[in-house]
């Protein structure tokens, strides 16, 4: 009985060990490394640099999607709407009143559905929030290698 219980000890003392080294290695590895923050090279107590302003990719008709279901994206600028719990910018051209005259896609009919499957008047509490899923597209090279096809 005393000999497992050194060699259960001997071994745990030995998987400790090297579970310290390898958080070691990993912590002055990844020190190593050139990865940037967002912020860029500012310090976190200093004003961030200037954002840069990126060219919004302005389609007519809309962006083609690149799987079924996918949310639409945005195909113009929405730096100026505002979406708060009293206010949806959005709803001024894609509202049930405003799509035909402002020639805009109507909200989709799904957006008026409770989770538990009610059709309401107006739209649904958990889809109000419209650039939870959708999002304004820009004209920026992508920041990695993408060999993705959609349908």
């Amino acid at each position: 009985m005393f000999k497992t219980v050194k060699i259960t000890r001997s071994l745990s003392g030995k998987v400790i060990s090297i579970f310290l080294v390898a958080i070691t290695a990993v912590v002055f590895s990844s020190s190593a490394m050139s990865v940037q923050s967002l912020r860029g090279d500012s310090a976190l107590d200093t004003d961030s640099n200037k954002i840069v302003k990126h060219k919004v990719d302005t389609v007519e008709g809309g962006i083609k999607r690149n799987y079924k279901l996918q949310p639409p994206m945005i195909p113009h600028t929405t730096d100026k709407y505002q979406i708060s719990l009293k206010n949806n910018g959005c709803l001024k051209c894609h509202s049930e009143k405003a799509f035909k005259k402002e020639k805009a896609p109507k909200v989709g009919d799904s957006h008026y559905v409770t989770r538990d499957g009610k059709t309401l008047d107006t739209i649904s509490s958990r889809r109000y929030f419209c650039t939870q899923c959708h999002a304004t597209q820009t004209k920026d090279a992508p920041l990695v290698e993408n060999v993705y096809e959609g349908i």
